[in-house]
């Protein structure tokens, strides 16, 4: 489940992968930038924001989302690729490779306002422009909403997905459907986010328990029937009618 974790993640190896280094290939498969050919320029910058990756290559930004199920491949040129026909972009530099796989979102901004695409988004729970007091007051602005859904706004902060709506709903003791007005201290569950994220940043694997054992890694989400970590409840789940969003709680430890 992609999240601002796994987009910082991602955009630190295209970094490492691309940064400094001419394309010798860029192959745009979406109709609408498919004579965009960036080859020959050098890749000056990798950037992610909230949920949104930034390559800045020459007089261009490709800017891509993962959404549910996008994701972005770095290797060896030449290496054969697994799922090509999901493939949308393909950067090649002499030595290496980074397939841009399934992106929810692909498109080719120009360089000096790429940011205009993102400047909704609320403070970035791994950027710069972090601000918990901001962070707070955006979550609380309607005291009525749902909290997964107001954590899940991108507006009020940029880069909580499913997973951590879900296990900081655990970690503070409420529903996910309770109002944002039940929770006594929002401020420190925004700071509880931003540490959540913090700590997985540099890692594919995903724990918000702080237990990197198999099936100990999360508290509810992703664990439908198996017993609570805390108190032994089976975990409860429950499906969105778009099918877009699970929700998973333990209907003991949260109330």
């Amino acid at each position: 489940m992609p999240e601002g974790d796994t987009v910082f993640h991602t955009a630190a190896n295209l970094r490492d992968a691309l940064v400094g280094k001419a394309l010798t290939r860029c192959d745009i498969r979406v109709p609408r930038y498919a004579t965009v050919d960036l080859s020959g320029n050098t890749v000056d910058e990798v950037v992610s924001r909230g949920k949104h990756l930034f390559i800045r290559v020459g007089p261009a930004s490709i800017h891509s989302h993962l959404k549910m199920d996008g994701a972005w491949r770095v290797g060896p040129r030449g290496k054969p690729a697994r799922q090509a026909h999901k493939i949308r972009i393909i950067l090649e530099t002499a030595m290496i490779q980074a397939l841009g796989i399934d992106l929810g979102v692909l498109e080719v901004l120009d360089r000096d306002n790429d940011m205009d695409v993102v400047a909704h988004l609320g403070p970035d729970l791994l950027g710069d422009d972090w601000d918990p007091e901001l962070a707070a007051a955006n979550l609380t602005k309607d005291p009525d909403r749902q909290i997964a859904a107001a954590l899940l706004d991108q507006r009020n902060l940029a880069g909580v997905g499913n997973v951590y709506a879900n296990e900081l709903c655990f970690v503070f003791g409420r529903l996910p459907i309770s109002p944002v007005s039940s929770l006594t201290d929002p401020l420190r569950v925004v700071n509880q986010a931003q540490k959540m994220l913090w700590a997985n940043r540099a890692r594919f694997d995903r724990t918000t328990t702080g237990n990197r054992r198999r099936g100990q890694e999360l508290w509810v989400y992703g664990r439908a029937g198996e017993p609570c970590h805390r108190c032994g409840t089976a975990i409860l789940r429950a499906e969105s009618s778009d099918s877009e969003r699970v929700t998973y709680w333990c209907p003991s430890c949260q109330r």
